[in-house]
C-alpha cells in the first residue's frame, strides 16, 4: 500500500461510481486492547460483502483523510484514511494505520464478493 494520494484516490473512487459494488468496512482499536490495558476501551464495526451502489464518491481532508460514499439515502463514511492501493485482482483497498503502524480502519471496494 501506499500514502494517500488524495487526486489518484479520487479518481479510483470515481471509477466504482454508479456500480453495483461490494464493500468491506471495519474500524478497531485492537481486538486485545483491553489485554494490554484495562483502562483502553475496546470497539470496533465491521461489515463485510454489503453490496451498495454510490452515486460519489469523496476523499477529503488532511491525513489522515476522510473517504466518503454518497447513497441515495444516506452515506458510507471512513475516517482515518492513510493508505490504498488498487489490488491485483481490482479491488480498491484503504486502510489507516495509527502511529505505531497497526490498522484502525479499513474500506474497501470490490465488483466481486471479497473471499479472503
Amino acid at each position: 500500500m501506499e500514502l494517500v494520494n488524495m487526486e489518484r484516490l479520487q479518481e479510483l473512487l470515481n471509477s466504482f461510481a454508479n456500480e453495483d459494488v461490494y464493500i468491506h468496512l471495519e474500524t478497531t482499536n485492537g481486538a486485545y486492547a483491553t489485554h494490554f490495558n484495562e483502562n483502553v476501551f475496546n470497539a470496533g464495526a465491521f461489515i463485510r460483502n454489503v453490496m451498495i451502489r454510490y452515486e460519489l464518491g469523496k476523499v477529503a481532508g488532511e491525513a489522515p483523510h476522510r473517504v466518503g460514499l454518497k447513497l441515495p439515502h444516506g452515506w458510507v463514511y471512513a475516517q482515518g484514511i492513510t493508505h490504498y492501493e488498487l489490488d491485483e485482482h481490482g479491488r480498491l483497498l484503504m486502510a489507516g494505520h495509527d502511529q505505531s503502524g497497526k490498522l484502525a480502519v479499513a474500506l474497501e471496494i470490490s465488483k466481486t464478493p471479497f473471499t479472503y
